[in-house]
C-alpha cells in the first residue's frame, strides 16, 4: 500500500543556500531556507532531475573556498 501512495505523491526538487539538492512533497510549504529548483513531478522523475543537475556534491561554500586557493 504505501508503494501505492509513493507512485501517487507528487513531489518537487528543492534547493538550500549551498546548492544541495533534496525532494520534498508538493503540498506542504518548503522547509526553512530551501527553495525550489524548478522541476516538480514523481518520485524518480525529480530524483532523476537531481542526478542530472546536481554535478558536484560539495556545498558552494567549499566550492569557492577551494577556487580561491587556485
Amino acid at each position: 500500500m504505501s508503494t501505492e501512495i509513493e507512485t501517487e505523491m507528487q513531489y518537487k526538487v528543492v534547493f538550500n543556500h549551498e546548492e544541495q539538492y533534496s525532494i520534498w512533497p508538493v503540498e506542504r510549504p518548503n522547509p526553512a531556507g530551501w527553495q525550489d529548483g524548478g522541476k516538480q513531478g514523481s518520485r524518480t522523475d525529480c530524483l532523476a532531475y537531481i542526478k542530472e543537475v546536481w554535478t558536484d556534491m560539495r556545498p558552494l561554500s567549499l566550492r569557492q573556498h577551494m577556487d580561491g586557493q587556485k
